[in-house]
C-alpha cells in the first residue's frame, strides 16, 4: 500500500486518518452489512411465521383493537340508554313481560327508574349517566350502538356468544380470528393479549374458553397476563442457564421436533407448541420492557390514576394496553369484574352500589386511555370497544336493595377510534329499554363491523375444519354502516 511523501517518515504503527478510514471502511461496512443481513434473515423467518403480518381484504381503518369487556352485563338503562318513562311508570308491571326472560323468575318487580342522573354531553348531545363523569367528556369520539341483542340469558353461553359468535364451546374467539386474518406487527410479543380482574374476583364465567383459538391453530389463542403478580408465569430464564445454553436447548428441541414431524406428518398441536416455545424465548426480553411502567411520566401516571387505590389496578391494565398497541400487538382484551354477581357488573342486588363501585374503577382509566391514544396519534388506528355480554331488565329484581336481572333483548356497546364514527348513535330500544326496537344489531353484526374496520370481509375470513368453511359470523352478519366513519 503506497503512502504520500509526507507520510513516509511516520512510525510503521501509525496510519494517516484518511488511509485508516479507507482501509478500515470495508471492515465497518461489513459489520453493518452483517447486521442488515441478520435482520433480513429474522424478517424472512417472521414472514413465514403464523403471526407474520398479512394484508387485509380492503383498506383498513383500524390496525389494533382494545376491547374493554364490561363483564357481568352492565345495565344499559343505568349507563348510556336514558329512559325517562321508567320514572313516569315506576312500580308498574312491564306490559307483556315473560317472567322467565331473566334468571330469577320469582323475584320479578315493577319498572324501576335509574338511581343515576342522566345528562347530555358533547356537541352530539349524547346521554350519559352520572356513573361516568370523565368518560362523558369523550362522547364525541364514540359511536353508540343502543340496539344490540343476544340469544342467551345466562352468563357462560352469552360470554361465548359475544366472544366467539357461537353460544357453545369449541369455537375461536374474535381476537383469534383477527390475529389469524392479519397476524401481528411484533414478532417478540403475543398478537393477542388478555388481562383479567386482579382484585381477587376470579375469571369471567367460562374462563379461558373466552379467549380460546378453538379449532384454529393454538398460536392464535389469547395470552393471559396477570398484572397484579407475575405477569406471565415461567417466562424468566432459569438462573442456572446462560442465554447461549438456553438457545442450544431450543435448537436441540427444534431438531428433534423436526425429525418427529418428518416421520409423522404435520401436527398442528405440536407446531403450536414449538412456536409457543420460540415466542416465549423472544418474550423474555420484550415482555418485561412492555409491561414496565416506570418509564412513563408522572403526568401519565396521574392521568390514568395508577396511584388511586380505587382504580389503580384497571388503570395499570389500560396503560399497558396503550404500550402494547405502540409495540404492534394486534388485539387486547381487558375484563372489568370477575366471575359473577357482586364480583362483576352482575347487579342482581343493589344496582346502585354494584354499578357505582365498578364505574369508579373504570371511568378514569378508560377516559385516560382515550385521551392518551388521541394525543399520541394512536386513536385513529386503534378501535376501542366497550360492552358486556348482555344488558339488564328495566324492572326491579326484588330484594333488600333492588337490582336488575339479565336481559338478552337489549344492551349498549360503544366504539371509539379505529374508523368508528364519533358522535353518532345507532338504533334504539323501546320506551322502557326492554327490547331493541329500531335498527336491531345482532352479535354477528357487531363482529362483521369490527372485522370491516380492520379491513376484513367477514364472509371471506374463513377456516376449513371438519369439511366445512367456518367464519366468525357463522352464516349471518351485516356491517353496521352508520357507525363506520
Amino acid at each position: 500500500m503506497s503512502r504520500s511523501a509526507n507520510d513516509r517518515d511516520l512510525p510503521p504503527a501509525w496510519l494517516p486518518r484518511r488511509e485508516l478510514l479507507r482501509s478500515a471502511g470495508a471492515g465497518f461496512g461489513m459489520l453493518g452489512l452483517a447486521g442488515l443481513l441478520q435482520d433480513e434473515g429474522r424478517a424472512a423467518d417472521f414472514a413465514d411465521a403464523p403471526l407474520a403480518p398479512r394484508p387485509s381484504h380492503m383498506p383498513a381503518r383500524a390496525k389494533h383493537v382494545i376491547w374493554l369487556f364490561i363483564n357481568g352485563g352492565p345495565s344499559h338503562v343505568d349507563t348510556f340508554d336514558h329512559k325517562p318513562a321508567l320514572a313516569a311508570h315506576a312500580g308498574e308491571p312491564l306490559p307483556g313481560f315473560d317472567k322467565n326472560t331473566g334468571f330469577f323468575a320469582g323475584a320479578v318487580g315493577g319498572l324501576m327508574p335509574s338511581p343515576f342522573a342522566f345528562q347530555r354531553h358533547g356537541a352530539s348531545g349524547a346521554w350519559v349517566s352520572s356513573l361516568f363523569p370523565r368518560l362523558a367528556r369523550h362522547v364525541d369520539k364514540m359511536a353508540f350502538i343502543k340496539s344490540c341483542w343476544t340469544d342467551s340469558n345466562n352468563h357462560a353461553p352469552a360470554l361465548l356468544k359475544i366472544n366467539t359468535g357461537i353460544a357453545r364451546m369449541g369455537y375461536p374467539c374474535t381476537g383469534s380470528w383477527v390475529t389469524y386474518g392479519l397476524g401481528s406487527e411484533n414478532r417478540d410479543l403475543p398478537g393477542f393479549v388478555v388481562m383479567y380482574d386482579t382484585k381477587g374476583r376470579g375469571l369471567p364465567k367460562g374462563y379461558a374458553t373466552n379467549w380460546s383459538a378453538g379449532f384454529l391453530p393454538g398460536v392464535f389463542q389469547g395470552t393471559g397476563i396477570d398484572t397484579a403478580g407475575t405477569p406471565i408465569p415461567n417466562l424468566a430464564r432459569d438462573a442456572s442457564l446462560t442465554d447461549a445454553q438456553q438457545r442450544a436447548q431450543f435448537s436441540l428441541a427444534a431438531r428433534l421436533n423436526g425429525r418427529h414431524r418428518a416421520t409423522t406428518g404435520d401436527d398442528a398441536a405440536l407446531q403450536a407448541r414449538i412456536e409457543s416455545f420460540e415466542l416465549a424465548y423472544r418474550m423474555q426480553m420484550a415482555a418485561p420492557e412492555a409491561l414496565d411502567l416506570a418509564s412513563e411520566t408522572k403526568e401519565t401516571h396521574d392521568l390514568y390514576g395508577l396511584d388511586d387505590s380505587t382504580c389503580g389496578h384497571f388503570a395499570k391494565q389500560c396503560l399497558i394496553a396503550r404500550r402494547l398497541v405502540e409495540r404492534g400487538v394486534r388485539f387486547i382484551q381487558i375484563y372489568s369484574g370477575g366471575e359473577e354477581n357482586q364480583r362483576s357488573w352482575d347487579g342482581h342486588s343493589d344496582i346502585l352500589g354494584n354499578h357505582s363501585g365498578f364505574a369508579a374503577e373504570t371511568d378514569r382509566p378508560i377516559a385516560a386511555l382515550l385521551e392518551d391514544l388521541a394525543r399520541r396519534g394512536l386513536l385513529d388506528e386503534t378501535l376501542v370497544i366497550w360492552g358486556g355480554e348482555f344488558g339488564r331488565l328495566p324492572i326491579a329484581q326484588k330484594g333488600d336493595k333492588p337490582g336488575r336481572d339479565h336481559n338478552p333483548h337489549a344492551f349498549t356497546v360503544w366504539m371509539a377510534g379505529g374508523g368508528a364514527r364519533g358522535g353518532v348513535t345507532h338504533g334504539a330500544t323501546d320506551e322502557f329499554g326492554f327490547k331493541a326496537a329500531e335498527d336491531r344489531v345482532s352479535v354477528n353484526d357487531l363482529h362483521a363491523t369490527i372485522l370491516h374496520l380492520l379491513g376484513m370481509d367477514h364472509k371471506r375470513l374463513t377456516y376449513r375444519f371438519n369439511g366445512r368453511d367456518f367464519r366468525l359470523t357463522d352464516v349471518a352478519g351485516t356491517v353496521v354502516a352508520p357507525v363506520v366513519g
